[in-house]
């Protein structure tokens, strides 16, 4: 039997009232070595329970393909959450939106035209096997099995997306077929929509909101009198977008709001208490007016940072427990060292466009313009080859829906860039004889929430110039993964050319830095443009002078005593010598408060 209940309008945890007091910590957004770290800090705040969710995507990055070792090992998560004496609410796929590219779908699901998050069965095969493989290895976890797991929810936000609630009632009950016996829930915005969507009689609902308590639960009571009051997501933070300010919000403003919801008897989820890092290609998007993707920061503006450190927010929220007679669960461990390795010259250089078929045995001959998902790619680049006919003067090469983000040249050289949120065409001029064209294509980032949630990458629509469509592609598969990141060719640059640039050509950068003591350290791009960064094989994730962010946070883990290795592949040029910095200060760059609009029934600006 599951230990934890409702009756009453309240909880119940064998047999005793209970309030959960739970804060959001993502496992794949933090190194394992620091899972504990963060977890004591929770606990010592005085909550009594960790909320994470768990992305398909990470678990099956290809069909068929599962990983649960290293940052992916989520029982290991939850089994040291369950032994610093926290309990735990699961949140699992198949989606979690989360900021998360694809909302934690595997992009794999778009090579077909199935229905996503619905009674589709060719999608619901998909997700019945993965569940075969996931939920046996939380089984054992359950409170009912002497576990700290005393929750699990039904898919997310569900009534924010689709009205399919048989959906539902087929996930909740394969979610009990399988052995899941904890409380089960759903959770949604409070609005009539978002609650008529998303929840199924006789499952437990519970709402996610950022302010106006009294409205929300308003909303909620008139769909649930009689079952307790649960804020799954209190948004006291916002994620944030390239081009656009980092987010903040007041700390008395997230304490005042909490001690409303307490004041009422509710039971809260922090979203988030310990953002972490979107890691890799992991970073999603939204599309409101247009397309908007997330930076590789998921700070979050939470009471612990990304780099795990304590913020007024926390001594805010502290102070609201203790008002409500909520002691301190746990002693604060101490800081974890940061620290400054100083400037690294990059001085290995590799142009990709002089390496193509080393650095990529993926190449593939194509009539026509195909998206990533075509060749079963899920992240990073891909390369679109063609030899063009000329004489050609003043026309115009058009890029029928970029995803994301293009650059175009023409016999090498860089003739324009179009950006999913900007799609100019760009005038091309070609010689009697002819010319080769390249456009290489960013996936920045799948949209995580939202009706355009069928993100497909690359080049969707066509190339066309002028009015005729362009035929005859080789196309060149660029994850960027470990293995084509080894073929790389790097060669040593004479001092007197460090300072050259590569008129605008993508190229790999590569430089080296001894680690006396391996600490947390926070690598700044000052004089790069964009690109993608490594340290010691491990991708970071994106950079982009763009901002807001204007340095990574490398977690000490990821360093060893000795030498260390940097790469950078950099899609513009940098201006001056090719260095980076590794100073112990973040930047997130310049702040704008969040708007309250924004903290009310949509995640979306």
């Amino acid at each position: 039997m599951s230990r934890l209940t409702w009756k009453d309008q309240k909880y119940w945890l064998d047999g005793e009232e209970f309030r959960i007091l739970s804060g959001a910590i993502h496992y794949f957004r933090v190194v394992p070595e620091y899972w504990e770290d963060r977890l004591l800090k929770l606990k010592a705040c005085g909550f009594n329970t960790v909320e994470t969710y768990i992305p398909w995507n990470l678990h099956e990055p290809r069909e068929g393909s599962f990983r649960f070792e290293g940052i992916a090992d989520v029982a290991r998560f939850i089994e040291t959450a369950g032994r610093l004496g926290l309990h735990v609410i699961v949140r699992p796929s198949p989606y979690i939106c989360a900021e998360w590219e694809f909302g934690g779908l595997p992009a794999w699901l778009l090579k077909s035209s199935m229905g996503l998050r619905c009674m589709d069965h060719e999608y619901l095969a998909k997700v019945d096997r993965y569940y075969d493989e996931l939920i046996p290895r939380l089984l054992p976890l359950l409170d009912s099995q002497g576990g700290p797991i005393i929750a699990m929810q039904v898919e997310n936000e569900y009534g924010s997306y689709g009205n399919d609630t048989a959906y539902l009632a087929y996930l909740r009950d394969g979610l009990i077929r399988r052995g899941v016996d904890c409380l089960l829930f759903t959770s949604d915005g409070p609005t009539d929509e978002m609650l008529l969507g998303g929840t199924v009689d006789g499952l437990h609902a519970t709402v996610n909101f950022g302010s106006r308590v009294e409205e929300s639960f308003g909303k909620y009571r008139e769909y649930r009198q009689e079952e307790p009051l649960m804020v799954m997501e209190y948004w006291l933070g916002w994620f944030d977008h390239w081009r656009k300010p980092h987010h903040v919000r007041e700390a008395g403003d997230v304490a005042n709001v909490l001690d409303e919801m307490l004041e009422q008897g509710a039971s809260v989820n922090l979203y988030m208490f310990h953002g972490g890092t979107n890691f890799g290609y992991y970073s999603g998007a939204n599309y409101g007016e247009h397309y908007e993707p997330t930076i590789t920061s998921y700070d979050y503006d939470a009471p612990l940072t990304e780099w795990g450190d304590a913020t007024e927010k926390y001594k805010a929220i502290r102070g609201v427990l203790e008002k409500h007679g909520i002691p301190e669960g746990a002693p604060f461990p101490a800081p974890i060292p940061k620290k400054a390795y100083g400037k690294v010259a990059l001085t290995e250089r590799g142009d990709l466009l002089d390496q193509l078929e080393q650095v990529s045995a993926d190449q593939v001959q194509s009539v026509s313009i195909r998206p990533m998902e075509h060749y079963d790619q899920a992240y990073g680049f891909i390369l679109y080859s063609t030899h063009v006919k000329g004489p050609r003067n003043r026309q115009k090469l058009h890029l029928r829906e970029v995803r994301d983000r293009a650059q175009v040249f023409l016999d090498g050289k860089l003739i324009g860039i179009v950006e999913r949120w900007n799609p100019q065409p760009i005038e091309i001029a070609v010689p009697r004889e002819g010319a080769r064209l390249d456009v290489l294509v960013e996936n920045m980032g799948r949209v995580n929430y939202g009706p355009y949630l069928r993100d497909h990458k690359g080049i969707t629509g066509g190339i066309l110039i002028d009015n005729q469509f362009q035929s005859n592609w080789t196309v060149t598969l660029l994850p960027l993964e470990s293995e084509q990141l080894a073929r790389v060719q790097f060669g040593v640059v004479r001092e007197r050319e460090l300072a050259s640039q590569s008129d605008g050509r993508p190229v790999f950068y590569r430089g080296y830095f001894e680690v006396d003591e391996p600490a947390d350290t926070f690598l700044r791009f000052d004089g790069w443009q964009k690109g993608i960064a490594w340290i010691n094989g491990f991708q970071l994730g994106r950079y982009w002078e763009a901002g807001p962010q204007r340095a990574l946070y490398v977690p000490g883990p990821l360093l060893r005593k000795g030498e260390n290795e940097i790469i950078l592949f950099e899609l513009h040029g940098v201006t001056g010598h090719p260095e980076v910095d590794l100073t112990d200060a973040p930047d997130l760059g310049e702040t704008a408060a969040v708007d309250d609009q924004v903290l009310n029934f949509v995640q979306e600006e």
